[in-house]
């Protein structure tokens, strides 16, 4: 009878949400060579949520752009759900964070000519979901968020935490690998900010990896993991 494998053997097998090896990127700025990532190495597994810190030009915008496949590496491996993703082409690109990221952002990015329920469905238009089966997604992710009866809203009908919330149900709609959170409450006044992390904490409880940028010590709080950039390298790792 074959043996049921340990917990350490299952988790080994699974591949992180994301993992760097070695990630270098470079930029050249006039005669000089900017090392805005100089050999970082970290895993970010599933189910956890991180929260990035550091200064202006530690290097924590470039590891998001790296991360959401809006940038490549000038070295090194990134693996995302064990997929060598590091010197994929452009197009490639945009489909991989099409298929495996959610992305919330600062300012929300909503369409503003669109509803509720169309910014929230706009990924699986993208996808080539039928139209019925995208619909009945986004309304129940509209419900997930507190925002069913919100669903033929324009943007600038709602408030920032409700815009912030349809973000969020977008960032649902493919069933991502993880949500990258850039900033999340960076535009929202202290009381809506707390609503935006408990709902973000709520979907991690669920299952969900997260991943999230803020220069916000109280919010970083929340993360479980804190993970602190300077001059392009990891400065430490708490949680």
């Amino acid at each position: 009878m074959a043996m049921l494998p340990t917990e350490q053997t299952k988790a080994s097998a699974t591949p992180a949400a994301a993992r760097f090896e070695n990630i270098r990127r470079t930029y050249i700025m006039g005669t000089q060579q900017v090392h805005a990532l100089d050999g970082v190495s970290v895993s970010f597994e599933k189910g956890e949520f991180w929260a990035i810190m550091g200064p202006s030009g530690s290097g924590k915008s470039t590891m998001l752009n790296v991360l959401g496949c809006l940038d490549r590496p000038t070295g090194g491996k990134y693996y995302l759900d064990g997929q060598d993703v590091s010197a994929l082409d452009d197009d490639e690109l945009s489909d991989i964070r099409l298929k495996y990221l959610g992305f919330i952002f600062q300012s929300f990015n909503l369409i503003p000519q669109l509803s509720v329920e169309e910014n929230i469905a706009l990924p699986l238009y993208y996808l080539g979901w039928k139209e019925e089966d995208s619909a009945k997604r986004a309304r129940e992710l509209a419900a997930m968020v507190g925002l069913e009866t919100r669903l033929r809203h324009r943007p600038n009908e709602l408030s920032g935490g409700q815009q912030q919330r349809v973000a969020i149900a977008r960032a649902l709609a493919n069933d991502p690998v993880f949500m990258l959170a850039d900033e999340p409450t960076g535009n929202l006044d202290s009381g809506t900010s707390e609503e935006i992390i408990s709902l973000l904490k709520r979907l991690n409880r669920a299952g969900k990896t997260i991943i999230m940028v803020t220069h916000e010590p109280e919010i970083a709080q929340n993360a479980g993991k804190r993970l602190y950039m300077r001059d392009g390298l990891i400065a430490g790792i708490e949680g």
